[in-house]
């Protein structure tokens, strides 16, 4: 019997090392390979269990018809730390977000609930953005937000932008980024994260009115120093 139990630990450590060892590795190189070894099959995801070179990990992409036993990859990967499925009734202890790419490596479109925005889109090229800045109480350009930053922590704000990248529903919220053509690239201060319920897509003019969060971690390297969330857009 305690044979029995020393083989079931020396099982388990061996498999949460490997799956350490594969999420460590997709954190590194933004993308993982495997075979599927298990399909789950929600509303808007498709859960993957992958054998990798590194152990074997979850994945999450959005719905797409995978089959057990295929090989494929997931680019764009960000890592979330015990992640709950309501749908599946099941927390992950490691699972990695990405799109799907297809037989050739190339990124395919993927689509979140059947919207036309792509569930990771990356950023477009981005020329001359001039948006005019937002009327109204609060209204800040993305400079200004930047540079009074301290002062303005947990404090609303009203800012108009370009949407230059969207990430839909993660963590139950829509991310986006926003230019207006202030601050610069040189000083950090021309692109702000914006979390929201709303939709968007990338291209929009959005008004958004949001409470100024400072210092936000939320794991797995994504850290903050600034970004307006609970925002509504218009």
């Amino acid at each position: 019997m305690k044979a029995l139990l020393a083989i079931c630990m020396i099982l388990t450590s061996t498999l949460a090392w490997a799956a350490d060892q594969a999420a460590a590795t997709a954190q590194a190189t933004t993308s993982v390979n495997g075979k599927v070894l298990e399909v789950k099959q929600v509303e808007s995801y498709t859960y993957l269990l992958l054998k990798t070179q590194n152990g074997d990990i979850w994945t999450a992409v959005a719905k797409a018809a995978v089959k057990k036993g295929a090989t494929v990859t997931v680019d764009n990967v960000t890592v979330m730390n015990d992640f709950e499925s309501k749908t599946l009734k099941q927390t992950f202890p490691t699972i990695l977000f990405g799109t799907l790419a297809n037989a050739t490596g190339k990124t395919k479109d993927s689509y979140f609930m059947g919207t036309a925005y792509p569930i990771f889109e990356k950023k477009e090229a981005i020329g001359d953005i001039k948006v005019p800045r937002a009327k109204g109480d609060h209204a800040m350009t993305i400079a200004e937000i930047f540079s009074k930053s301290a002062a303005l922590k947990d404090k609303p704000v009203l800012l108009s932008g370009k949407v230059v990248k969207y990430n839909p529903g993660i963590m139950g919220k829509n991310w986006l980024h926003l230019r207006d053509g202030s601050g610069s690239a040189a000083d950090n201060n021309n692109d702000i994260l914006v979390t929201t319920q709303n939709p968007a897509k990338v291209g929009d003019i959005v008004t958004a009115k949001g409470i100024v969060r400072t210092d936000m971690d939320f794991g797995a390297g994504y850290a903050y120093k600034i970004l307006i969330e609970e925002a509504t857009l218009q």
